[in-house]
C-alpha cells in the first residue's frame, strides 16, 4: 500500500508531496520519494485507474493558485509532474474526480469558485471547461462571502456536492462529463444552521446517508441522501467536543469507516478524533468518545482502504500518527509509530 502526503510548503516547511509505503500489519510508513518544487499541495486525489495523481496548489507561487497532474509509476509509486492549470480562484483547497476519471473538480476556498477540468488520455489536465461562482453569506465574521471548501461526487456519480463554509450551504449540481459542465440541481442546495460553516462531506457505504463536519461551530450533521432527486434532509446534529471543553476549536476532516458503523471527525484545538456510532437506517449519531491525535492541529486524517488503521496528520507538530481501529467498536489505539513530515495536511492511499 502506498501513501501520498500533501503538505504546506515554504521556508522552514515541507518540500512538496511525500510518498511512503505502508506496512499493512503494523501501520508503519517507510519513505519512498519526496517530490520537491510543488507549491502548497494541500489536497490530493488519485485517478480511478491509479496512474495519475492530482494536487491543488493552494497559495500560488509565480504561476498563481493552480491544480497539478503527476504520473504515477506503477512499480514504485514515484511521481513525475505532467502539467498544471490555473485554479480560476483563490486558495484552492480540494480536488476530486468523477468515478470514470473523465473530469477533475476543484474548490477554491478564497472566493467560492468551483472549476472543472477535462482529463486527457495521458492524465494531463485540459483547460477548465466550467467555472462556477458561488453566491451567499452568513452570520459569522468568516462568512462575509462564499468559501467553497470541498467538492465531490455522490456514490452514484450523478451529482456533485460542494460544501461552502461562507454560505452555510451544500450546493448540489449535476455533471455532464462529456462537456465537463456543472448545472445547478432542481433543488440547488441544502442549508445548515447559521454560523455552522460546512467543510467536508462523507457518504455512508449504503449510499443513503451523508455526513458533514461543520468547521466553525464544531458539529457534525447527519443527512439522508435522496440519490434520485439529489437532495439532503437533516437527521441529526451533534457536537464534536466534550461537554466540558471551553477552548478554541474548529473541525477539519470527516470519514466513515468502510464497515459503516462509525463516523470520525478531527478537532483542531482539542486536537482529537471524535468518534460517533451510526444508526444505518435513521442516520442518528451516538457520541462514543475522543482519541487525542498525539500532536497539534489534525487538519486531515484518513482510513486505509481496509479500515484497519486511521492516520492523523498533525499539521502544527509535523507528524503523522497511525491508530489501529477496532473493527467492532471503532475504538482507536495508538500503534506506537510516528512519521515526521513537515506541515502534513492531506493523507491519500
Amino acid at each position: 500500500m502506498r501513501v501520498y502526503v500533501g503538505t504546506y510548503t515554504g521556508p522552514g516547511k515541507a518540500e512538496g508531496i511525500y510518498v511512503f509505503e505502508m506496512d499493512e500489519s503494523s501501520g508503519a510508513l517507510t519513505p519512498v520519494q519526496t517530490v520537491g518544487g510543488v507549491d502548497n499541495p494541500s489536497f490530493l486525489a488519485l485517478h480511478p485507474n491509479g496512474r495519475t495523481l492530482y494536487a491543488v496548489n493552494e497559495s500560488g507561487d509565480a504561476d498563481g493558485p493552480g491544480v497539478s497532474a503527476f504520473s504515477v509509476d506503477a512499480a514504485s509509486g514515484r511521481l513525475e509532474k505532467l502539467n498544471r492549470q490555473p485554479s480560476h480562484g483563490t486558495s484552492p483547497c480540494y480536488v476530486s474526480l468523477d468515478p470514470d476519471g473523465k473530469c477533475v473538480l476543484v474548490a477554491n476556498y478564497g472566493n467560492g469558485i468551483v472549476s472543472v477540468y477535462p482529463v486527457q488520455p495521458d492524465g494531463r489536465l485540459g483547460d477548465a471547461s466550467c467555472v462556477v461562482q458561488h453566491q451567499g453569506s452568513s452570520t459569522h465574521r468568516r462568512q462575509a462571502g462564499p468559501h467553497a471548501h470541498s467538492i465531490r461526487l455522490d456514490p452514484t456519480g450523478k451529482y456533485v456536492l460542494s460544501c461552502d463554509l461562507g454560505c452555510d450551504r451544500i450546493f448540489v449540481y449535476t455533471l455532464d462529463t462529456r462537456a465537463g459542465k456543472l448545472t445547478p440541481n432542481a433543488i440547488p442546495y441544502a442549508q445548515v444552521s447559521s454560523g455552522a460553516g460546512p467543510r467536508h462531506i462523507a457518504f455512508h457505504p449504503n449510499g443513503r446517508l451523508a455526513f458533514v463536519n461543520n468547521e466553525i461551530d464544531s458539529t457534525v450533521t447527519s443527512f439522508t441522501w435522496d440519490a434520485e432527486r439529489g437532495t439532503l434532509h437533516v437527521n441529526d446534529t451533534r457536537s464534536t467536543l466534550p461537554a466540558d471543553y471551553a477552548g478554541n476549536n474548529s473541525t477539519a476532516q470527516i470519514a466513515v469507516h468502510p464497515g459503516g458503523s462509525v463516523v470520525y471527525v478531527s478537532n483542531r484545538g482539542h486536537d482529537s478524533i471524535a468518534t460517533f456510532g451510526v444508526d444505518p437506517e435513521r442516520g442518528k449519531l451516538t457520541p462514543l468518545g475522543h482519541q487525542p491525535t498525539q500532536g497539534k492541529t489534525p487538519r486531515n486524517f484518513n482510513l486505509d482502504p481496509s479500515g484497519a488503521f486511521l492516520y492523523a496528520a498533525n499539521q502544527s507538530s509535523n507528524t503523522i500518527v497511525p491508530f489501529r481501529v477496532d473493527p467492532a467498536s471503532g475504538h482507536l489505539t495508538p500503534t506506537g509509530h510516528t512519521t515526521e513530515v513537515p506541515a502534513p495536511v492531506c493523507v491519500l492511499f
